[in-house]
């Protein structure tokens, strides 16, 4: 490993780091974005459990609201119960932004990686095609161990380059389609809330 980096010459070095980044990167979201964490299953149900029982005090909104990126959405929601539908809406929506930001955390230096990482290659290519030539141009096309030297720089930064870049690319477009799919069910979430409040307020207003 260590004899490619080396014959890849300093751009294998800028090629190394992005590949560690897309790691940690991938690392982290795969941790991050678990849908459970995100919308635990049954959190809606006991939130509606304690509203209809009168137990959702400031303490526990608090609590609700700490416990998971679909608490705080909910959360945002309930303090503006009292506010009509709008506001309750509007809160929802600004809260539910701020989830998302957080869910897409890191995937934009993860798509940077993709795109970057195969110009780097391709650089590499570059230097080391002038190496060869500058070498044929100096001692003629007799020194095949010059030659080789700046062709194998060339090939091996290319590689690697694309190397890092593939899988970047892939997985980022995982993490989006991943997030894509927690979101829709934030949203379900959320409009099973807003609808059975808002049914709720008509059954007591015909009462």
């Amino acid at each position: 490993m260590l004899e490619l980096i080396t014959a890849g010459g300093w751009l294998m070095v800028l090629i190394l780091l992005c590949s560690i980044l897309a790691l940690a990167i991938c690392i982290e979201r795969l941790y991050t974005l678990n849908a459970k964490k995100i919308s635990p299953p049954h959190l809606l149900a006991t939130v509606w459990k304690q509203l209809k029982a009168g137990e959702l005090d400031t303490v526990r909104l608090r609590s609700l609201r700490q416990s998971s990126p679909l608490g705080r959405i909910l959360a945002a929601g309930l303090a503006n119960t009292n506010h009509g539908r709008d506001v309750m809406k509007e809160s929802i929506q600004d809260a539910a932004s701020h989830v998302v930001h957080e869910l897409e955390r890191y995937l934009n230096t993860l798509g940077t990686i993709a795109a970057v990482a195969p110009l780097l290659g391709l650089l590499g290519t570059v230097v080391g095609m002038i190496k060869v030539f500058a070498q044929i141009m100096a001692q003629g096309t007799g020194n095949a161990s010059a030659l080789a030297g700046g062709i194998s720089e060339a090939l091996i930064t290319t590689a690697a380059g694309l190397a890092v870049a593939i899988p970047a690319l892939v997985m980022h477009r995982y993490f989006v389609g991943r997030i894509d799919v927690i979101v829709v069910g934030l949203e379900q979430e959320t409009i099973k809330l807003m609808d059975a409040l808002h049914n709720d307020d008509r059954r007591d207003e015909r009462a």
